[in-house]
């Protein structure tokens, strides 16, 4: 029996914007009622998506300031961001724009899904679209290549 292939999603987002409750809502169905600030924390679950069973690793993240320099530490060897704002902040999706910029150039966006972790309404959708990516990123696009020109003297 093969291992089933690991899969680091990381959240990433300003604090209260719901990145905790999207986890709780795709790992158990539920939504919490009470707002418990979150310093770091991490989850897995195995998964099948297309016939593929991926042990996802779900990193939460601190949204909060004063994280902001312990935060980056939890991207190295990241597979999928997901970068999450509130509809009702738009401080939050000004924000999420900035970081979004400096991890666009690290990995790339790839694609937009909003989601409702209280009706649950997209968050299995949201999760199957970052492993599938995971599993089948897109091909770099191919910088055009510069004409040389080659003098003899």
């Amino acid at each position: 029996m093969s291992t089933a292939r690991f899969i680091k999603c990381v959240t990433v987002g300003d604090g209260a914007v719901g990145k905790t409750c999207m986890l709780i809502s795709y790992t158990s169905n539920t939504f919490p009622t009470d707002y418990v600030p979150t310093v770091f924390d991490n989850f897995s679950a195995n998964v099948t998506v297309d016939g593929s069973t991926v042990n996802l690793g779900l990193w939460d993240t601190a949204g909060q300031e004063d994280y902001n320099r312990l935060r980056p530490l939890s991207y190295r060897g990241a597979d999928v961001f997901l970068l999450c704002y509130s509809l009702i902040s738009k401080a939050s999706y000004e924000n999420i724009s900035k970081k979004g910029e400096e991890l666009k150039k690290m990995i790339g966006a790839v694609t937009y899904i909003e989601c409702s972790s209280k009706t649950q309404q997209n968050v299995k959708t949201v999760f199957d679209a970052a492993i599938k990516v995971a599993l089948r990123p897109p091909k770099p696009k191919k910088k055009p290549r510069k004409k040389r020109t080659c003098f003899f003297l």
